[in-house]
């Protein structure tokens, strides 16, 4: 459903190339991409309340992302953003409470399989005579590790910090990371790409 969605402007919503679930090393950009087009691409895939609970805290982050990133601030902005922040971890809450409870999440394939190779390079590096290949990590190990969704983390533990942040040091786009990316929105990887292939025409 991601890889249908259409561009939008030059650097609003980019394409994505790949399936969400195994993107690597998100930068910011990909983290805002998928949270303007989570709405649709989750409508309809979870059975009620499921989809009511998933759809309000997807809408709540759109709305709370909005507001933290706007380039000009009042406190009538700030406070609705603390008023978003309210009702955004309120419903990360119900999020827990209710539809994380329903559901057995495991690890993807990929991470299961990182997982076992870094336990099978550690065991090598101990020296231990029961470190075997992938293969065999893997017919030791049937089934994927649980994943269970922490809200014990710093970044949820500072969200209600943005306001004050805002206050004290300005907006965020005077320090955000995302300032790298829209200076140079173009994309490297075509551009790296001809340049090997002219420099192997060129050695040849």
């Amino acid at each position: 459903r991601f890889r249908k969605m259409p561009v939008f402007g030059r650097t609003t919503i980019r394409r994505f190339s790949n399936n969400v679930s195994e993107l690597k090393q998100l930068a910011a950009h990909n983290y805002e991409d998928i949270l303007q087009c989570a709405l649709v691409a989750f409508e309809g895939l979870l059975e009620a309340p499921h989809d009511e609970v998933v759809h309000d805290v997807l809408f709540s982050m759109a709305e709370w992302h909005a507001l933290a990133k706007l380039r000009m601030h009042t406190e009538e902005t700030l406070k609705a953003l603390e008023d978003e922040t309210v009702t955004l971890t309120t419903l990360l809450r119900k999020f827990v409470d209710i539809t994380c409870a329903a559901f057995n999440a495991s690890e993807l394939p990929r991470e299961r399989a990182a997982r076992l190779r870094r336990a099978a390079k550690s065991g090598a590096s101990n020296g231990s005579t029961t470190a075997t290949d992938d293969s065999g990590a893997a017919d030791s190990t049937p089934s994927a590790k649980a994943k269970v969704f922490n809200m014990n983390t710093y970044k949820v533990h500072a969200l209600p910090d943005y306001p004050e942040a805002i206050r004290e040091y300005g907006t965020m786009d005077s320090y955000t990371t995302m300032l790298v990316s829209l200076d140079s929105p173009l994309s490297f990887g075509p551009i790296l790409t001809r340049f090997n292939r002219r420099r192997a025409h060129t050695r040849s």
